[in-house]
């Protein structure tokens, strides 16, 4: 089969994150037309998690491609770049301020981005409900998509923007993700102000950081006067199940985490014991590094699909610049063949440095002094 011109092209997006929705965003400026597929139900199915820092050269250039850089800045939080590193005894060792202005790294909710990039699409670009099972085709097309309800859907070009365990990856690598040792555990707080003062005193108006080699954690300022705290602990992926507990039991759950972080000061402690409602278990996973795959005309991915990294600042700001990248490659190409070439042998390069760079970073988030981590906390 010949490659087709991208302008008539049948272009589908599996996936409805970040990455996805500005790769669909930046083609409709250029023209091309674009269908995105996601597994939920609707754009409010789930909860779409924490905080993220767009950084100033690669998630601010791709919000600048898709128009909407001053629509981000004035949804983003720039005091949200405020970073504090503590010890367990909840002192200040270490305290980043963001100076007057400063936008390198503003914060925005997951959820406010999501919506400006939904909100920004052509009706009916996202059809909810479309779980892909898999996808089938030659390698020189047209590829079928077969999704979880036994439909199916004949297209030209599949970007893969669905995450760590991506339905697409398998129809162009082997690649599956393999788990870091480290796994977090997100706690929940609202109305911090007045229901957790102390705990919005020691976080402040950014994140804030601590550890003792062995354990840690990580809390987030959010916007609507919450904060998230993940909780740092090396153990296996399975260790909820092989405390003979379940995700439900969240008193012993508790009891169990207040054992292990008994040397801190009840201070920080408060951000154990004090969430409300249960615990989300979240284990970190990272592709191996580098990841590379043979160059196929009709298949693509980005993000996490294509280079899942330890959460350590870099996360969202790859997929979208990939996103663009991606969809800049497609509007100056003369098929689409020529566009996933050329967007890949940017890409995997630039990808294979940082992974390579991170690879095993995963370690770091227990380490005393401060990491790097004030990007995203891991969802799909």
């Amino acid at each position: 089969m010949t490659s087709p011109n991208p302008a008539h092209a049948r272009i589908s997006i599996v996936g409805a994150g970040p990455g996805g929705l500005t790769c669909a965003r930046v083609l409709q400026q250029r023209g091309i037309a674009v269908t995105v597929y996601d597994r939920d139900a609707g754009p409010d199915a789930r909860d779409q998690g924490g905080t993220l820092d767009l950084h100033a050269d690669n998630g601010q250039i791709a919000l600048r491609e898709a128009g909407l850089l001053d629509e981000f800045l004035q949804l983003a939080r720039p005091e949200g770049q405020e970073m504090r590193q503590m010890d367990p005894s909840g002192t200040i060792t270490s305290h980043q301020m963001p100076e007057p202005g400063e936008l390198f790294k503003p914060e925005i909710d997951r959820g406010q981005l999501r919506d400006l990039l939904l909100n920004s699409l052509q009706p009916g670009t996202v059809r909810w409900g479309h779980g892909l099972d898999r996808v089938g085709g030659p390698s020189k097309g047209p590829r079928l998509l077969h999704f979880s309800d036994d439909t199916t859907v004949e297209t030209d070009l599949v970007i893969g923007a669905d995450g760590a365990f991506s339905r697409v990856r398998p129809a162009i690598s082997p690649a599956v993700p393999e788990y870091s040792g480290i796994s977090f555990l997100e706690a929940w707080f609202s109305d911090v102000e007045a229901r957790h003062p102390d705990i919005a005193d020691l976080v402040g108006q950014g994140g804030a950081h601590a550890a003792d080699g062995e354990r840690g954690l990580f809390a987030q300022r959010n916007s609507d006067d919450r904060i998230r705290v993940y909780l740092i602990q090396r153990v296996p992926a399975d260790w909820i199940v092989a405390s003979g507990l379940t995700a439900a039991d969240t008193g012993a759950i508790r009891a169990l985490l207040l054992e292990r972080y008994a040397r801190w000061s009840p201070r920080m402690r408060q951000m154990i014991s004090n969430n409300e409602g249960p615990y989300v278990d979240r284990p970190i996973f990272a592709l191996p590094a580098p990841h590379h795959w043979e160059h196929s005309p009709t298949v693509t991915l980005l993000g996490d699909a294509a280079h899942l990294m330890p959460p350590l600042g870099v996360g969202v700001n790859l997929a979208m610049l990939d996103a663009s990248d991606l969809a800049l490659a497609l509007a100056d190409a003369a098929t689409v063949g020529d566009a996933v070439h050329t967007y890949e042998k940017t890409m995997l390069a630039r990808s294979a440095e940082m992974s390579l760079a991170l690879e095993g970073g995963a370690e770091h988030l227990l380490a005393t002094t401060f990491p790097d981590f004030s990007d995203d906390e891991p969802l799909r």
